[in-house]
């Protein structure tokens, strides 16, 4: 897949950018007489165990002639030194000495203290928004695996922020997927707006799945009377599918029901909502009804899905 130009372009401003927020074009780096290239050898050799200049090479993508000779001014000037391998005399080991290490501690706080300085001026919620993106951009362009459902962590404590956050999840992705028009989202609205009224965690509960500290997947079960409760909003984000993760949230929520010894469990949907019908059944629920509507822009059929304790 190729690359928008304005993409590209908007990559491009955000580099010279943040190059030059962190002092990047400096000749020395954190006030040291050390260059970028210099300090990143530094600091992989502090954190590399049995740390070679192959090795370097590889995840530094740094040119050997380059390398060698920073590595032999290194050593003169004391901060590095060579052992050999116990077990292969040819293969020498980097390592800093005293100096060294002392000289990175120094590096180390110095980079501390200069993030903490750029990040000084911006509220806990922009320095959250901050952390947040880079994540996104490391793990978006990291050759690291894909997002495995062990990566997702799940929690059903309803915190202040998260229904609202759930509203519009719901508005946006289902605008873009659904093409569903603002009627959607004042309807999600005001079956949230209802749920909270009358939320109580003896006999509802809300699932919620979080990456890296945000939503992407929720189910709910909304306790009507002692023996009726109903699933609601079930949501994965686009990300996150395809690892399983709606099929562990219906899961949850049933499980739940048969703990509360809900009798009868119901639903509602549309046909257009197939990927989702096919979780429905799986956990046993059955097609009851199908009613032409027309309803948030679209001529569809307002599906429910029933199921019952055996």
């Amino acid at each position: 897949m190729s690359a928008n130009i304005d993409n590209v372009n908007t990559i491009r401003r955000f580099n010279r950018f943040y190059t030059r927020q962190i002092g990047l074009l400096d000749q020395h780096i954190l006030d040291s007489p050390f260059s970028l290239s210099e300090v990143r050898v530094l600091y992989e050799i502090s954190n590399t165990g049995n740390c070679t200049a192959g090795q370097l090479i590889e995840s530094l993508l740094i040119d050997g002639g380059y390398l060698s000779r920073i590595l032999k001014n290194f050593e003169k000037n004391g901060i590095v030194s060579r052992r050999p391998a116990a077990t292969d005399a040819r293969t020498r080991y980097l390592q800093l000495t005293a100096k060294g290490k002392k000289l990175m501690q120094t590096l180390d706080a110095r980079s501390s203290r200069q993030i903490a300085d750029v990040l000084a001026p911006l509220s806990a919620g922009q320095q959250q928004a901050v952390v947040h993106s880079m994540q996104t951009i490391q793990q978006a362009l990291s050759e690291r695996r894909p997002i495995a459902l062990p990566d997702i962590v799940f929690r059903h404590e309803l915190l202040p922020g998260d229904a609202g956050y759930l509203i519009y999840l719901h508005g946006e992705l289902y605008a873009k997927e659904t093409g569903y028009n603002l009627e959607f989202e004042a309807y999600v609205c005001k079956t949230f707006y209802d749920f909270l009224q009358h939320y109580h965690p003896s006999k509802d509960r809300v699932f919620l799945a979080t990456y890296n500290n945000r939503i992407v997947g929720a189910v709910a079960i909304a306790g009507h009377s002692k023996m009726q409760a109903q699933l609601r909003w079930l949501l994965v984000h686009p990300d996150m599918r395809g690892i399983g993760l709606g099929k562990k949230l219906v899961q949850d929520a049933m499980d739940f029901c048969r703990e509360k010894q809900y009798k009868h469990v119901y639903l509602l949907t549309t046909d257009q909502q197939t990927t989702a019908a096919k979780l429905y059944l799986e956990a046993g629920f059955v097609k009851t009804e199908e009613v032409p509507q027309q309803m948030w822009g679209h001529r569809l059929k307002e599906v429910r899905y029933e199921w019952r304790s055996r």
